[in-house]
Order: C-alpha cells, then structure tokens, then sequence
C-alpha cells in the first residue's frame, strides 16, 4: 500500500507564492517519476510539472519560468514552488507518481494524492 499526501496549498493574491509538498509512503521499494498536476474547475486534469529520479524535468507551458519542482529522493518527496501565481492558477493541485512496491519491484504502479486546493485571489 502506497499513498501521496499533499500539503501547502491555500489562499493567496496574485503575484504571491506557494510551496506544495507530497510525500509518498508505505511499501515502498522505489519512487520514480514524480510530478504535479492540477485539475482547473470546469477543465480536465493537465500537467504542471514532473520530475525523475536523475533529476530530469518536465515543465507545462503555464509553469515553465514560474514554477520550480524538485524533489528529495530519500525523503520520496516532490516539491512545487509557485511563484508569481495568477488567478488562472486556481485549481486543485494532485501529485503523482510512479512506484515499485516491497512485494513486486519490477512493475510500476501509477499513485495519486487527493489533492490540494490553490486558490490565487484578491
């Protein structure tokens, strides 16, 4: 059993910053690809950002030279610095990532968070 539990989103005003966690935890054998997505109200899930374990990073369009995602490898866990938010911003921020687990480490299993809410208003 593997779960990701989000943490860091809330309200904040345009221009302003947030820094989202997701921790991954269980029976763990290894995490891989980590990434954030957000899903907008009305919209279907995108991609924000996602990262693998050599440090390779994948940046959305919206994220790219605002966002920063990183991650701690013996911590498993993934990081989204938002920076210079704007309201289309808003949105519940799900991590995700790809795991190999204790009881079979040769396949990988795709997990999600329950997400977090970003709220970016005045």
């Amino acid at each position: 059993q593997v779960q990701l539990v989000e943490s860091g989103g809330g309200l904040v005003q345009p221009g302003g910053s947030l820094r989202l966690s997701c921790a991954a935890s269980g029976s763990i054998f290894s995490v891989n690809v980590m990434g954030w997505y957000r899903q907008i109200s009305g919209e279907q899930r995108e991609l924000v950002a996602a990262i693998d374990t050599g440090g390779s990073i994948n940046y959305s369009r919206s994220a790219r030279g605002r966002f920063t995602i990183s991650r701690d490898n013996a911590k498993n866990t993934v990081y989204l610095q938002m920076n210079s938010l704007k309201p289309e911003d808003t949105a519940v921020y799900y991590c995700n990532a790809f795991v190999t687990t204790t009881w079979e480490r040769e396949r990988e299993y795709d997990y999600w968070g329950q997400g977090t809410q970003v709220t970016v208003s005045s």
